[in-house]
């Protein structure tokens, strides 16, 4: 019962209380995601460099693949949320369902694209023959998986919706366990059991999704949510219009964003002598940044809800009091964070950079970037509070003109025109971290995000 009044405590009571129900389960959900990746790469290095790339372009194809769920979950949040702190649970049971459909639908299409067409896509690596048809069974697997790992995305923005993240964290928990420990046994074997080789660690994916499913669909059926299975699966045609014009802006920016970090590639890669050291540093930066995203992604996600639930609620100035708590509990959590990295930056980055060069360029790297944290985690917490209220559109509006119009060229410009080399992308990505930060935070300053229709 505890669990079920979760919606209804996060408008009302201690917000601090709220910030915390729903920020620490989140944290240790984008831990577990964490570990998954590192160890997919981990038990692929002991096969060879060449699986390795195998699994790194793979899981990067997949990701572009689950861009479309993400997305689906974020207009779901929006809906949801405001349907339960309106407390009106059968509005957004409907809305939970159409959210499902929608999600198994792109998924099932998906699916089929890239069953048709993956030989094509993974043509785009640049892999030999022989690298290219393991790449292609082990992207084949990933694709059969689709339909599992959009129900687990899905439903998890579900549970979110109604402040019930502890069943996230059981879903996540055990979808993790069983992903870790199939790596190990199917590549590896255990016993009499051989193994598999490298392909194990795309079926133990499959698996651990497959579970994950399963458990999702019992934890509804513990959960306030337990009426969801016995109302009308129907296709709505105008809810999953809502849906998608929550959704498609999400989409269209982390396509973006990705693309503008292939751009950041190709302009390090015109650096003659320095191109390999810095593209090398680039990635190992951007791991080690990891461990600053986790924790404001959980703040971003807990920003969501709790801004959503608020409105629906008819509450926008208790929204807002909770987007400035949040986001100067982030700064302020960031800003330490960032001041560790930027004094152990040797000690940190040399476990991932052991090529001298790069390690010194990563250093450089990490030192610079930590005078823009502040400024990504404040735009990432206010960006949430903007997705919670449905305002997908003005998320995506200031990031991608940033990104696009600011940090791309002003890259370009320092790196290559004015002869700065990797410090001028540095110096850019800062730059453009100052202006996102401030364009996001004026537009939830303005507050029109209030008045969004959902």
């Amino acid at each position: 019962m505890a669990e079920q009044n979760a919606a209804v405590d996060l408008t009302s009571g201690s917000i601090w209380n709220n910030i915390w129900h729903m920020s620490w389960s989140m944290l240790i959900v984008m831990l577990f995601n964490f570990l998954v990746g590192i160890t997919d790469i981990y038990v692929a290095g002991f096969l060879g460099p060449e699986i390795q790339a195998v699994v790194g372009f793979v899981g990067e194809l997949y990701f572009f693949i689950i861009i479309v769920a993400n997305a689906i979950s974020v207009g779901a949040v929006a809906m949801l949320s405001r349907a339960v702190g309106s407390g009106n649970l059968e509005k957004a049971m409907t809305a939970a369902r159409q959210s499902l459909l929608f999600g198994a639908l792109c998924a099932v299409a998906l699916m089929i694209a890239g069953l048709l067409f993956y030989k094509q896509l993974i043509l785009l690596a640049g892999f030999s023959e022989s690298i290219g048809e393991k790449a292609g069974e082990f992207f084949v697997i990933f694709t059969l998986a689709l339909l599992p790992n959009y129900i687990v995305i899905i439903s998890n923005s579900i549970f979110r919706s109604g402040g019930e993240v502890r069943l996230t964290l059981v879903a996540m928990f055990f979808v993790s366990l069983i992903n870790i420990g199939l790596d190990y046994i199917l590549v590896f074997g255990l016993f009499s059991f051989d193994g598999i080789g490298f392909i194990g660690i795309a079926v133990s994916t499959a698996v651990s999704m497959t579970v994950g499913m399963i458990i999702c669909i019992m934890l509804f059926t513990k959960s306030r949510w337990s009426g969801i299975f016995s109302g009308p699966w129907n296709i709505s045609a105008r809810l999953i219009g809502k849906i998608f014009a929550i959704s498609w802006p999400m989409a269209l920016l982390q396509v973006s964003w990705n693309a503008g970090n292939i751009v950041l590639y190709n302009i390090l890669g015109r650096l003659h002598e320095g191109s390999i050291t810095a593209m090398a540093a680039f990635t190992s930066g951007l791991r080690i940044e990891a461990l600053i995203y986790m924790p404001i992604f959980a703040l971003n996600m807990a920003a969501s809800v709790l801004t959503g639930q608020n409105l629906g609620a008819g509450a926008p100035e208790r929204a807002e009091k909770i987007g400035w708590k949040i986001a100067c509990s982030g700064v302020a959590f960031v800003s330490l964070m960032s001041l560790l990295i930027y004094i152990w930056a040797d000690h940190i980055s040399s476990p991932i950079a052991r090529d001298s060069h790069v390690l010194e360029e990563t250093v450089l790297y990490l030192r610079i970037m930590m005078f823009s944290e502040p400024l990504m985690a404040l735009s990432l917490i206010m960006g949430g509070c903007l997705q919670g209220a449905g305002d997908t559109k003005g998320v995506m509006a200031v990031i991608v003109s940033t990104l696009w119009i600011v940090r791309l060229p002003l890259a370009y410009v320092l790196a290559v025109n004015a002869g700065y080399g990797a410090l001028g992308v540095w110096i850019a990505m800062v730059v453009s971290m100052y202006v996102q930060g401030s364009l996001m935070t004026l537009r939830f300053r303005r507050g029109r995000w209030k008045l969004v229709s959902v």
